[in-house]
């Protein structure tokens, strides 16, 4: 049985990632706790209301607007820190059309 891993404190500002409920697309929540399909749309989160922020971010869950929310630490230049979010910054990485 694996336990649930254990999440470090972010050290940077962060903001919150899931996907649209209704349509999968990538979606980025910050404190206004609205989900928008763009990165500047949303302000951070400093990094010590971050615990904050994902309490918001699991309402948007529970209200059934997104699914697989998780933060996302930003650096300085306002983008995110992983490679990962870098990629999705661009939307699906497939053509949907082709698949």
């Amino acid at each position: 049985m694996s336990s649930k891993a254990k999440s470090r404190p972010a050290t940077s500002p962060v903001v919150f990632s899931g996907n649209g409920l209704r349509d999968g697309r990538v979606a980025w929540m910050g404190t206004e706790g609205r989900w928008e399909p763009r990165l500047g749309a949303v302000t951070p989160f400093a990094p010590e209301a971050a615990a904050e922020g994902l309490a918001l971010a699991q309402q948007g869950e529970r209200q059934q607007r997104v699914v697989g929310v998780y933060a996302v630490e930003l650096g300085a230049d306002g983008l995110p820190l992983k490679f990962r979010e870098r990629l999705r910054l661009g939307g699906p990485s497939i053509d949907a059309e082709a698949a």
